[in-house]
């Protein structure tokens, strides 16, 4: 298994949309598929499962959106996005979306067969969290491909051996044929191919922004293993990370946290403008944070202190999010708000800098690693508690780092946070990524900054961070499916819901703005 990235999994990618398992994983794999083509697609069937998440959410929240974008081989943050459905038809690419009943592992599953003049292919591949993805089969070979490698099919008879410098080199055998799968940094030079005559070859471009290597080793992957290497140096949580992902993407100290500095600058101005306002037709709830910000300013909201600011921070980042503005997925666009509107909302209010605040950041990523590598942070397979109280205990190690309080304080306050979460579900509102998605995200970050105190005074967490994400998994167990991000449960299947959905569905189908839930 590749180790977690903080900047791959956990922090990014930055995107449009309404949910980075949807959106951003999905214009990834696209990203594949078109790679698989070559860049010529005149045909595309897209298979959901029957019993998955996708049949009942890939319009509204996003799916098709991605998909479409990265069959027209977009970036996630490109400003075309919310039109990718008309570019599709504008590029030729005849589409079908159906249903199937196949029982799918996994909820997130996307099954493409992509046609054009010269070959057809088919490709299964499914969104694991926070953006990230993986290819589990191309033309019916299983194999494991998670866009952080170049990566070269040969396609040659079975009989031929061959041997290339890479990273890895797997060998996939199909009938009369071999299908040679080369994992490096580079695609295998053309002069290297001729000397086989291949049937054919296929290049598929890297998607993640920190690729993967050869002998890659990180110095722990729980907490418990970086307790245990750390010791009695009580080492800043940030400090860890900042190590953590020099061995991970082969960085120097500096240009770590300059990475988190850039993500720091893109927030604070994705911040403004959701402050400043936005729209978009296809949308709950309309522009609410301006009129929080006049009234906190004037001084007629209850005394929250700091929180005030939080509160308006994270409702403006939501508001970007569902106006289709550049974001970051922290850890997923659902929960995109909590940790960095807490962050940068404390940051501004004790007069800190963008590095100490991305110190922070790093710090949140860290404890964000160690719930990637143990479980996920996908709604669809966890709930809410997989988003939310994630990005709470993330927030709550942050909140922790800005106060200059100890590694030690800072897992205790992200435990403590991610305890008072678990059990949360994911039931949006009229099918959208908006409510009661906002007031988690408010919840989440609210419940950082009460944890962090508490942690400052030393509270007790009892239960140690690794065995908190461990409890969330095995609670995610025994949640029904129609309490992990389907719409089929809880507020998103109330009368009021369905009926903001039937109106907005006859809004999108009419092409008109006018109805006051639009604004």
């Amino acid at each position: 298994m590749t180790p977690v990235s903080i900047f791959n999994d956990v922090i990014g990618p930055v995107m449009r949309g309404p949910s980075s398992s949807h959106c951003a994983a999905a214009l990834r794999i696209g990203r594949l598929a078109r790679d698989l083509m070559e860049g010529e697609i005149t045909e595309v069937l897209v298979e959901f499962d029957r019993e998955g998440s996708l049949p009942t959410t890939h319009d509204s929240q996003g799916s098709d959106m991605g998909l479409f974008g990265g069959l027209l081989g977009w970036e996630a943050d490109d400003e075309r996005l919310p039109n990718s459905a008309q570019a599709l038809t504008a590029a030729g690419i005849a589409l079908r979306i159906e249903t199937i009943d196949v029982s799918d592992p996994h909820p997130n599953t996307y099954r493409l067969t992509l046609r054009n003049k010269r070959e057809t292919h088919s490709i299964i591949a499914i969104s694991t969290g926070g953006g990230m993805m993986e290819v589990l089969s191309i033309d019916g070979v299983s194999m494991h491909l998670d866009g952080g490698y170049h990566e070269t099919l040969i396609s040659l008879p079975k009989d031929i051996t061959v041997r290339f410098e890479a990273d890895e080199v797997i060998q996939h055998h199909r009938g009369g044929t071999t299908l040679w799968q080369i994992k490096s940094n580079a695609f295998v030079p053309p002069d290297a191919l001729a000397l086989f005559s291949p049937i054919s070859v296929k290049r598929l471009f890297p998607v993640l922004p920190v690729p993967s290597r050869k002998d890659m080793h990180v110095p722990f992957t729980s907490c418990s293993e970086m307790l245990q290497s750390d010791g009695e140096k009580n080492t800043p949580l940030w400090q860890l990370a900042v190590d953590y992902e020099m061995a991970r993407g082969n960085f120097t100290e500096r240009e770590v946290i300059n990475k988190m500095i850039a993500i720091i600058r893109i927030l604070r101005k994705s911040i403004a403008s959701g402050i400043a306002g936005t729209s978009y037709e296809d949308r709950v709830l309309g522009h609410q944070s301006g009129r929080f910000a006049e009234l906190m300013n004037a001084g007629r909201l209850l005394d929250g202190g700091a929180l005030n600011r939080v509160v308006l921070y994270v409702t403006a980042l939501m508001e970007v999010k569902s106006s289709m503005g550049v974001i970051v997925a922290a850890p997923t666009a659902g929960a995109c708000a909590a940790l960095p509107g807490a962050v940068i909302a404390m940051g501004e209010v004790m007069n800190h800098d963008e590095e100490t605040m991305a110190k922070a950041m790093l710090a949140a990523g860290l404890i964000g690693v160690f719930i990637a590598t143990r479980w996920t942070f996908a709604a669809e397979v966890g709930g809410c508690q997989a988003e939310g109280g994630s990005a709470a205990s993330m927030a709550a190690a942050a909140l922790i780092t800005l106060a200059e309080g100890t590694r030690d304080q800072g897992i205790a306050a992200a435990s403590m946070a991610f305890q008072s979460m678990l059990g949360l579900i994911c039931d949006p509102i009229a099918n959208r990524v908006e409510a009661p998605c906002l007031g988690k995200n408010v919840m989440a970050a609210s419940n950082a900054l009460s944890c962090a105190n508490m942690a400052l005074a030393n509270f007790d967490p009892l239960i140690p961070l690794d065995e908190v994400i461990d409890a969330a998994k095995h609670v995610s167990s025994m949640m029904p499916r129609e309490h992990r991000c389907t719409s089929l449960g809880g507020l998103a299947i109330t009368p009021t819901s369905l009926e903001i959905e039937r109106k907005l569905a006859g809004l999108k189908t009419n092409g008109c703005g006018s109805c006051a839930c639009h604004t």
